[in-house]
């Protein structure tokens, strides 16, 4: 149980997370944002902002980036198949690869346009590690949904279920997937 000192009091992330899971299934059988607040016992207009916090458009273009990928391939095919708009996957090796085929200039103006052109699409998804999405999430703000495969740094391919992937592109895409 992970606890914040906040001046004199002490939160628990547990009940916070209880109470968001809570209004997310009250939200999602259709009780209505004022039905949800007074049942949780706070203002509808506290599940209004929560709801616009948490929002992911469905729809729009969608871009999907990853690596180290064991099963790269189907991930690719599956993703095409689902309509994302631009998918850059790679395993680690192609990942070295790709960053020894650069010299520092070239590779930091590469990274720069990678990076100016993701920031075109409404959703970026980034697989990775814990860090590489919270760098992901620094430059490209709230349109980045990650899907984590471990600590960084990993070091070998990592098998990534397209089942969590087909979800979450069916998600955004708005399609029953």
């Amino acid at each position: 149980m992970d606890f914040y000192r906040v001046g004199d009091k002490l939160v628990s992330t547990d009940k916070v997370m209880g109470a968001l899971e809570r209004i997310l299934e009250f939200r999602a059988k259709g009780l209505s944002q004022q039905e949800t607040a007074q049942r949780i016992g706070v203002d509808r207009s506290f599940i209004s902002r929560l709801e616009a916090l948490g929002e992911v458009r469905k729809g729009g273009s969608l871009a999907i980036l990853g690596f180290p990928l064991k099963n790269k391939d189907e991930l690719l095919d599956l993703s095409h198949e689902l309509g994302a708009d631009y998918v850059f996957l790679m395993t680690d090796a192609e990942r070295i690869a790709y960053i020894q085929g650069f010299n520092g200039v070239d590779l930091l103006n590469e990274l720069m346009g990678l990076m100016t052109r993701l920031k075109e699409y409404d959703t970026v998804v980034m697989i990775g590690s814990d860090m590489r999405i919270r760098l992901a999430e620094a430059i490209l703000g709230d349109k980045v949904m990650g899907i984590t495969l471990g600590e960084s740094p990993i070091k070998c391919d990592v098998f990534l279920d397209p089942a969590e992937l087909r979800r979450l592109i069916s998600t955004v895409k708005g399609g029953s997937g």
